[in-house]
């Protein structure tokens, strides 16, 4: 570290105490995707009294109110914005043993907003800024985990939102205005030999929901006279399984649905049956390519039994891809904290997918993860075990990326943002685009002659 990188790192060394007391406040009081209230209110109450003005996500006219916010912070010299986030929400994930009301942080996200905490403090610290130009955004974003879809789609219906997850939400609401580059760090159980792991990227998601419509009658008595939606269901993803094959490698194309159950007793035919899933690419084409076979194959099912299935797809998450020189400049940066050793940024692609590949669409971004928990991410045995790695060195790497992009009158910023090719022109671009994923439709149409009517389009 240089002599700057080192006098930030102390900043927040500082505030040590007060970082891993907000992990293990945020820990304990985990919610879900736009119903992170406790989170806000909490963060908000700590960055005003660190003296920053906030623009609040609950307190824009233009828009519904949900949580998150972001603070700006201006070196006094020109130059490009530099966003760093953080995410507030947990998982619904009630068998975790220390689940609060059915929820968890398995996720590592309370470690991410207690780390943008601390990049609030040090800050705020004496020559904190010395050396540096341009802008910094402190951001906390809602809704990272694409679940709870119904609950999502009633938000949008009710205008609340426009789009499933926070950082597109943020994006349509104009918060990444003005913002040329982007910075995320995610908490992960990398062992104990490994501190830093980055990927080229992640793959991007369509979310759906798939709807199988019959007709309930007596299961042991009239069953020849109900229609079994259960069936259907299962048809539909028996099929969409036979299709796996014909996905190409390159793509990395997932499909994983989670069938919501069916609200009747066990001498009822099933008249309905939800299912909830995404598919997962590692681009936009190969997405809408294989959500197209997937959705003739569930509507194969429904016809086999004659039932009715709707089809409702969302935009997700765009395909993340990483800004090389960037992803070289943030490992850099580790290499010099921890050891060359204790650092991997294979030039790989990692399969999950997360909305910051919404923000890569548009601006150079870089998002790689950092040690500190134990057990299977999204498991019920995750835990944050080792703090001092999952949010002090964090902060400090965070710091250390700052320094390296603003200061020298940002210049490897400056080259970075000039030398990225974005997989959008403009924000306007990528939302005509996602937009045009957006389908809802009931799949199929009886006519009285035995014809059928298949509809897997809008128009």
């Amino acid at each position: 570290m240089n002599e700057r990188q080192q006098l930030l790192a102390k900043n927040a060394g500082l505030h040590r105490q007060e970082m891993f007391e907000a992990e293990r406040w945020l820990w304990r009081h985990p919610q879900t995707g736009y119903t992170e209230w406790e989170a806000n209110a909490y963060l908000i109450e700590k960055f005003e009294a660190a003296g920053y003005t906030l623009v609040r996500a609950d307190q824009d006219p233009r828009f519904g109110p949900i949580p998150g916010f972001y603070t700006d912070i201006d070196t006094g010299r020109p130059g490009p914005s530099l966003c760093i986030m953080g995410e507030l929400d947990a998982l619904d994930i009630a068998g975790h043993p220390e689940a609060v009301n059915g929820m968890s942080h398995c996720c590592g996200h309370n470690c991410q907003a207690a780390g943008m905490l601390g990049l609030a403090l040090a800050f705020k610290g004496p020559g904190a800024l010395d050396g540096l130009s341009g802008r910094i955004r402190l951001m906390l974003v809602p809704a990272e985990e694409m679940i709870q879809l119904a609950y999502r789609e009633e938000l949008r219906k009710k205008g609340v939102i426009r789009y499933f997850g926070g950082k597109p939400e943020f994006m349509y609401r104009g918060y990444f205005d003005g913002i040329d580059i982007s910075l995320m760090v995610h908490t992960e159980s990398l062992g104990k030999d490994l501190d830093f792991l980055g990927f080229s990227g992640h793959n991007g998601c369509m979310s759906k929901v798939i709807t199988y419509k019959g007709k309930s009658s007596h299961a042991g008595g009239a069953p020849h006279l109900g229609i079994n939606a259960q069936y259907a269901a299962m048809l539909g993803l028996q099929a969409v399984n036979d299709l796996r094959e014909t996905f190409l490698e390159k793509d990395f194309t997932r499909f994983h649905p989670i069938m919501k159950g069916v609200n009747c007793a066990v001498n009822i035919i099933p008249d309905e049956m939800v299912i909830e899933s995404y598919v997962r690419g590692s681009s936009l084409e190969a997405m809408v390519r294989e959500n197209g076979k997937i959705n003739r194959a569930l509507a194969g099912g429904a016809l086999a039994m004659g039932a009715q299935v709707n089809l409702s797809d969302r935009p997700g998450y765009a395909p993340e891809m990483h800004d090389m020189q960037f992803s070289a400049l943030c490992e850099e940066a580790c290499r010099e904290l921890v050891g060359e050793k204790r650092v991997d940024f294979p030039n790989a692609l990692h399969p999950a997918s997360s909305d910051f590949g919404d923000v890569c669409a548009v601006m150079p971004g870089m998002q790689f993860y950092c040690a500190g928990a134990e057990g299977a991410i999204h498991g019920t045995g995750w835990y944050i075990t080792e703090p001092e790695r999952a949010v002090m060195n964090a902060v400090v790497v965070q710091l250390m990326i700052t320094d390296k992009l603003m200061s020298d009158d940002c210049a490897r910023a400056k080259k970075i943002i000039r030398e990225h090719v974005p997989q959008f022109a403009s924000v306007k671009e990528y939302f005509e685009t996602v937009d045009r994923l957006m389908l809802d439709v009931d799949a199929l149409a009886f006519e009285e002659d035995g014809r059928v009517r298949v509809r897997l389009t809008n128009s």
